[in-house]
């Protein structure tokens, strides 16, 4: 039963404790969210622990849990996991070598990366359905485009043309001092 069901109908269920539902959404996604944990991290235990680390808080915090696209909010989820993982990495580096005065910074960093990513996702809600999709996919899943347009039903050129619409729209929210992580 739970095969034929969208990922929001699933995450309906999960919110009413559903086990069976938490667990059907696990299994369509530990694989995508692995992916895209270990193509950053280079570590299979490191990005294991992050995917255990997103279905955990998934299903603490299920009943309080807001969420408009599940597949991008659990990407979003593994991206800042992968960003506190790189922190958490860089920040004993920096103690063995350099001390405290450096960890504030990586901080920082980590910190304006989480504001700008919530920032990009707020404006891509704004984005035209198939700009959208478009950029969700290809800028925020780490998907390819041509993957994205046959996903999509459309040709590669039209998926190109909706990226680059989205780009320029979400661009133009953030200024030209933020363009430049869109690429």
């Amino acid at each position: 039963m739970y095969r034929t069901l969208d990922d929001n109908e699933l995450f309906a269920y999960v919110r009413k404790d559903d086990e069976l539902a938490y667990t059907e959404l696990y299994n369509r996604y530990w694989q995508k969210l692995y992916f895209l944990a270990h193509k950053h991290l280079k570590s299979d235990a490191d990005a294991r622990e992050i995917v255990q680390e997103v279905f955990f808080i998934i299903w603490a915090e299920r009943r309080s849990l807001s969420i408009a696209s599940f597949p991008a909010y659990v990407a979003a989820m593994t991206r800042y996991a992968v960003y506190a993982s790189i922190a958490r990495k860089k920040r004993l580096l920096l103690k063995e070598e350099a001390g405290s005065q450096a960890l504030s910074a990586v901080l920082s960093e980590l910190l304006e990366n989480k504001m700008m990513l919530e920032k990009i996702s707020k404006l891509s809600s704004r984005l035209p359905e198939k700009c959208r999709l478009v950029f969700i996919r290809n800028k925020l899943l780490d998907q390819p485009l041509a993957q994205v347009a046959e996903d999509l039903h459309i040709s590669p050129k039209t998926a190109e043309a909706h990226l680059t619409k989205a780009l320029k729209i979400i661009r133009g929210s953030l200024g030209e001092a933020f363009s430049c992580l869109l690429f």
